[in-house]
Formats: C-alpha cells, sequence, structure tokens
C-alpha cells in the first residue's frame, strides 16, 4: 500500500482541523483572552448577533475555565485532534461497513452529496441520550441540516462509546461547541477528508 497520500493528507488535515475550530471559536466569541459574555434571553443565549441555546451554558463556562487554565492555542489544538481522530475513525468504519446501522455517517456511496445518514434519521436507533424528537423537528423542518448533521455526528459519536470508549470518548460540552461549522458544504474538513484519499487507502 502506498502511504504518501495519507501522509501528504495528514499534514494539511492537521492545519485545516486547527483552523476550522478556530473559527468556530472566533464565531462565538471565544480568544486568547477568555470568551465574550453573553445576555441569557428566554431560553437562549445571546452572543453580539447570534443566538445559542441555554443549554450551552454550561459549555461556554467549561470553554471560559479551559481557556483559562491551558490557554487559547492549546484548547484548540486538542479539539481539533479530537475531532480529527473522530472523523477518521468513522470513516474507516463506514468504509468496512462497521456501524450497526449500515448507513454511511461521512459520505455516500452513490453521487448524492449528502451523506446517507441524513437521508432518513428517524429510523435510527441511538440507544444514548439523544432526544429523537428533535432529530424529527429537524429533519422535517427542510432547512435545518446542518443543525441536524452535527446532532447526528455528536449521537454517533456518544452510541460508539460504548463499545470503544479508548477511542470515541463521551463528547464533552466544550467538543461539542467547537465543533467546526460548514460541516455539509463542498470544501469542509469532512468533504476534503473524503475525497483527498481515495477508498481503496482505507485498506
Amino acid at each position: 500500500m502506498d502511504t504518501s497520500q495519507l501522509k501528504r493528507y495528514a499534514i494539511q488535515a492537521r492545519r485545516d482541523f486547527i483552523s476550522a475550530v478556530a473559527a468556530r471559536a472566533k464565531r462565538i466569541g471565544a480568544d486568547a483572552d477568555g470568551v465574550a459574555d453573553y445576555q441569557e434571553r428566554g431560553d437562549f443565549l445571546i452572543l453580539g448577533e447570534q443566538k445559542f441555546p441555554i443549554e450551552y451554558k454550561g459549555a461556554f463556562a467549561a470553554l471560559r475555565q479551559a481557556i483559562y487554565r491551558k490557554g487559547f492555542d492549546h484548547i484548540i489544538d486538542e479539539v481539533a485532534y479530537t475531532w480529527f481522530n473522530r472523523f477518521v475513525a468513522l470513516r474507516y468504519m463506514e468504509l468496512h461497513d462497521y456501524l450497526p446501522h449500515g448507513m454511511r455517517v461521512l459520505s455516500s456511496r452513490d453521487s448524492n452529496s449528502s451523506p446517507e445518514i441524513m437521508r432518513d434519521p428517524t429510523r435510527l436507533d441511538f440507544s444514548s441520550d439523544v432526544n429523537k424528537e428533535v432529530i424529527r423537528e429537524l429533519f422535517e423542518a427542510g432547512n435545518r441540516e446542518e443543525e441536524l448533521y452535527r446532532t447526528l455526528l455528536i449521537a454517533q459519536c456518544n452510541e460508539l462509546n460504548a463499545i470503544m470508549p479508548f477511542l470515541f470518548e463521551k463528547v464533552s460540552a466544550l467538543s461539542e461547541l467547537l465543533l467546526p461549522d460548514n460541516l455539509l458544504s463542498s470544501d469542509s474538513i469532512i468533504r476534503n477528508l473524503c475525497s483527498e484519499i481515495a477508498e481503496d487507502e482505507w485498506q
């Protein structure tokens, strides 16, 4: 097997994942100085022009504390490395048909650009604490694909935690908060992972 393709990708992927996580951090008001203050309004946290569910309150607190204790760059590097490991493992598993539901999580076997897991997520039977009604609501909305996909990715990783805790640790609030944006776009870190390395190279 020619591993040169893998080595080239790994070098670039580290930069790409760090950049994507850092961009997400910036969007939610986090930098080397800490985390911007938000306003609580009903069931939401308001940060500038952005609105987050009130459930993110603990994640913002965890991020603020982590930046204070470890430093911003260290947190970004750590989270990027964690998501990279998860996505590489998911890619390997989907190509070898190791996922119990039989669908690809990061890609599609046909020309459809959406990952197979997005086609009918309401029939997935995750045993983790994911709210199936939330998945149904996001799916039926028809215009919340990015939010739905983030929810499914996190649920899938938490589901695999029961089988392989050494690789799929429970997704922490901080890790979820810093999961990069635009994961369904044509130039996302996930799309690049699937396109840069030929499927045969995953054997």
